[in-house]
């Protein structure tokens, strides 16, 4: 920190007045070229992180259409190839690749554990010639059901390197939650734990893989990593150490393979409000552009053995079940060391701690902090006192999503900091998606901070709030849309005939315009309010989830003849989230029923998903054509009127309402 830090973002337009001639005397002029010159921007972005092909691209985007627009049709990409580009000299300046602690290791004051860049190589490669042994060819799926562990990012690179299809699952997730995704991509190989520890508990997941295994014919081969116990070995299945071990002639010349552009990468899943999870395929390609452009021009994240990059760990906390996994990962993108812990970060049910991840901030040096807004939440009302959790003065930045921040939380963040004395502290809040892996929204650091807002409109995304005349409005809430492609968009859903899913999930309303599902506010000044979710989908913490899916697990139950959730979230206060049951004559919503309809929630979904409060009704109401009426209760309970949410002539059963008009008018005054 000996010389003047110079934000990322300023080093990209200084970049972009030497080589282009191009100035900007405000950000809004920045971005209204990158979105109006969609070809020149790109361009810019490849060509400023130095993007390598072995063959040049034809075009930047190739016919300017949402869905299906064309990047860099030519090119040729793999993200493991990107990663390794910096092998040598993040090695040679003493960086790491990547840091970890889990609960455990941490709670006993061990030393984390550090991997170099050429041992994150070795392993990747030593992975990746095991999978191609056992038959692995491009395109093939390759599913994990891991922690956030160093493995399960060596497991990603090595199927990367191949051209396999990657896809994760947490294992904090129910069976019947995990099948719902695995069973729709057929996957070939299956990488799982034998168990988690979180909360100060462990939990055994070999059964839990018993029942994967027997319920996914199309896996071939299983790799299973020794997470709780080490002596223990799964029969038919191949260790993950010794997959990983392989160290000799064949892992040092090995090389990931150049792919497609657009070749499939991963799959990730965003649960809309009907039927099966979605798989969503992104493109190793527009993956790679669109979060080098995120991550280090918006979040400020600059390359460990950069001169201007102050030795940079990333750190953003999340679960593999979160799409913030991936952005995590992504830090190796540009020669970062990543930081990642994997534990509960409020410490166990029966001793809280929210010191715990800013005692492993403290501990691993990290430079950016991100966690999900809840997070910063729960520290506030806990009270937690930053200045007893060890040397945060390299900390200069923390990041939030996955839900709103409040004006609160964001300063009491600052508060702390500023006791501390060390520097002013730099808040990065975005909002994007799991469905594009990306962000609409996020931070500039050399734009002012507002609490309780995010800076900007990112670099390249034509994001507005559209009225329900589908027209753009300024200080006034509407629906979050983009109106421009960007690189990162899916390529398509798998299994998706005819794209008909994919359209009616982002383009049903708004034609050729997708349209993200939330509410969002833009200010005058340039800055962006995210509301929460404008459908019915369920939020919490970040972690999506289709509440079809909720539905077959209460459902399930002899007890419940029909039910119904919905997920309010409020700007600047706690989400809450009730469920509605329908129970079967002479059965009371009593002690042990709550415990029940709980209980088969966190088996079959995870306890992320356990409502709030549960009530008894005498019916869900529905409208004629049977379906569930989420969205108007939902917007009914957030203080609308019954009378501007539903039409009471299309519905089946319009006299249940009044339960529900009343339900909602004692919550707005209690």
């Amino acid at each position: 920190m000996d010389s003047p830090y110079i934000p990322q973002i300023r080093l990209y337009q200084d970049w972009l007045h030497k080589n282009h001639g191009l100035s900007f005397n405000a950000y809004d002029e920045l971005w209204r070229w990158s979105v109006t010159d969609l070809d020149a921007f790109w361009q810019s972005i490849w060509d400023y992180f130095d993007l390598q092909s072995p063959t040049p691209h034809s075009a930047v985007l190739a016919g300017n259409h949402m869905p299906g627009a064309t990047w860099f049709p030519g090119a040729q990409f793999n993200y493991a190839q990107q990663v390794f580009r910096h092998v040598e000299k993040a090695d040679a300046a003493g960086f790491p690749a990547l840091i970890s602690h889990n609960e455990k290791s941490l709670a006993a004051g061990a030393a984390a554990r550090e991997l170099s860049w050429p041992e994150l190589r070795r392993q990747v490669a030593s992975l990746a010639l095991h999978l191609k042994a056992q038959g692995v060819l491009p395109g093939d799926r390759v599913a994990a059901y891991l922690p956030n562990i160093p493995e399960a990012m060596v497991a990603f690179l090595a199927v990367a390197s191949l051209g396999g299809v990657w896809s994760i699952c947490a294992p904090d997730m129910g069976t019947n939650a995990v099948l719902d995704r695995f069973k729709q991509i057929e996957p070939r190989v299956l990488i799982a734990c034998d168990g988690v520890s979180y909360g100060g508990r462990d939990f055994d997941r070999t059964a839990v893989l018993d029942e994967l295994r027997a319920a996914l014919p199309s896996v071939q081969h299983v790799i299973v990593h020794s997470n709780l116990d080490a002596t223990k070995t799964i029969a038919n299945s191949a260790s993950l150490t010794l997959a990983t071990a392989r160290n000799d002639a064949e892992t040092t010349a090995f090389e990931p393979m150049w792919l497609p552009f657009d070749h499939p990468l991963w799959i990730v899943y965003s649960s809309g409000t009907t039927g099966l999870p979605k798989p969503i395929v992104h493109g190793h390609g527009g993956t790679v552009i669109v979060a080098l452009a995120l991550k280090t021009l918006h979040n400020d994240i600059g390359c460990s053995y950069a001169p201007n990059s102050w030795g940079e760990r990333f750190h953003w906390y999340s679960s593999t079940g979160w799409v913030m996994w991936n952005a995590q990962m992504s830090g190796l993108l540009n020669g970062t060391t990543c930081c990642i812990y994997d534990g509960n970060p409020g410490g166990s049910k029966d001793k809280p701690d929210w010191t715990t991840l800013w005692r492993f901030a403290a501990q691993l040096g990290v430079t950016f902090f991100g966690a999900g807004a809840a997070f910063f939440g729960n520290c506030m009302k806990a009270g937690t006192d930053l200045s007893v959790c060890g040397d945060l003065s390299q900390v200069r930045a923390l990041g939030t999503t996955g839900s709103p921040l409040s004006e609160e939380s964001q300063r009491w963040g600052t508060t702390q900091f500023d006791k501390l004395g060390t520097h002013d502290i730099w808040w990065c809040n975005i909002s994007g998606g799991t469905d594009f892996a990306g962000a609409f929204i996020g931070g500039n650091r050399e734009l002012p901070q507002v609490p309780g807002e995010m800076q900007c409109r990112l670099l390249g995304c034509a994001v507005e709030a559209w009225n329900e005349a589908g027209e753009p409005v300024i200080g006034e809430v509407g629906e979050l849309v983009c109106s421009q492609p960007i690189p990162s968009m899916p390529l398509y859903f798998w299994g998706d005939e005819g794209n008909k899913r994919y359209l009616s999930s982002y383009f049903d309303m708004y034609p050729n315009v997708w349209r993200h599902g939330d509410w969002l506010k833009i200010t005058p000044a340039g800055g962006c309010v995210i509301y929460g979710r404008s459908d019915a989908t369920i939020n919490r913490h970040g972690l999506r989830m289709g509440t079809s899916e909720l539905y077959s697990a209460v459902e399930a139950l002899p007890e419940v003849i029909d039910s119904m959730v919905v997920d309010l979230e409020y700007l600047g206060r706690d989400s809450y989230m009730p469920l509605f049951v329908v129970l079967r004559e002479g059965v009371a919503l009593d002690a042990a029923m709550r415990v029940k309809l709980n209980n088969a929630i966190k088996i079959a979904l995870s306890p992320r998903f356990v409502p709030n409060d549960i009530f008894q009704v005498a019916e869900i109401p529905r409208t004629l054509s049977g379906k569930k009426q989420e969205l108007p209760i939902k917007k009914l309970l957030l203080g609308q009127p019954i009378d501007k949410v539903v039409n009471r002539d299309a519905m089946a059963n319009p006299a249940c309402l009044d339960w529900y008009v009343e339900f909602a008018q004692k919550r707005a005054a209690a």
